[in-house]
């Protein structure tokens, strides 16, 4: 079964920093366009950041531009998302998910993508 595994949530206090990490079990990243979301109690699921296939191409959400950072390591299968300044508000789930959209650009819609991971807690406490 294909599988997204995000880590690296947790509990963290506002201007910390953490780091999220996502693992494709059998499948390769190399083959999709990669993307992290976040959903907080009572909000819909909303899209965080994007990296095309080759990771020269990203999309970062107007309210954590300049805070986090996507990238990409297709040689470990893995996709980062990198947060700076933290604030409460960036409290929710994070999910990774995989898009196979054939295009060389990032994607936005959470019905752009096929695969999701369960999700990692992130917490920001002021």
């Amino acid at each position: 079964q294909e599988q997204l595994v995000e880590s690296g949530g947790g509990l963290v206090q506002a201007g910390g920093s953490l780091r999220l990490s996502c693992v494709f079990s059998r499948r390769t990243i190399r083959g999709y366009i990669m993307g992290w979301f976040r959903q907080a109690p009572g909000k819909e699921r909303e899209i965080v950041a994007a990296i095309n296939r080759s990771g020269g191409t990203t999309y970062t959400a107007d309210s954590v531009q300049g805070r986090f950072t996507i990238s990409r390591d297709n040689a470990k299968n893995t996709v980062y998302l990198e947060m700076n300044s933290l604030k409460p508000e960036d409290t929710a789930i994070y999910y990774c998910a995989a898009s196979p959209i054939p295009i060389d650009n990032t994607v936005r819609r959470v019905t752009d993508y096929t695969y999701w991971g369960q999700g990692t807690q992130v917490t920001v406490s002021s």
